[in-house]
């Protein structure tokens, strides 16, 4: 999560910062000072479909379009499934052991973030 918020902060971007377990269980959270109130429950939300799909957000989304194998994915969960760009699964020795939900900045920006706060696990 260090890693991640300071990215973050590199590029100026106030972030929620996610992080769950293997079961998708929430472990940990940080909400940047100025972030959105919205952004919890995305940040929160990307990692658990991070880990329940074991693939990115991002990719998850581009299988969950019209015409795609996983059209429809969105609507599951009760509506926590989120298939855009923040979400990335922690995988060590071929298992996911959890995943990191960053939301707060544009969709390339929450890439970002994501992106460091995995570089650093």
């Amino acid at each position: 999560m260090a890693a991640g918020e300071s990215r973050a902060e590199e590029i100026g971007v106030p972030c929620n910062i996610a992080v769950v377990d293997a079961g998708a269980h929430l472990v940990a959270h940080i909400r940047m000072d100025g972030s959105q109130l919205g952004s919890i429950t995305h940040a929160i939300d990307k990692a658990f479909t991070s880990c329940a799909y074991r693939r990115s957000t991002e990719a998850l989304g581009r299988d969950g379009q019209p015409a795609a194998p996983l059209y429809g994915v969105a609507n599951s969960h009760q509506g926590r499934v989120v298939i855009f760009a923040g979400g990335i699964p922690l995988v060590h020795a071929s298992r996911v052991a959890g995943a990191v939900g960053v939301s707060g900045g544009t969709i390339g920006e929450d890439r970002s973030v994501a992106e460091a706060a995995f570089a650093a696990f």
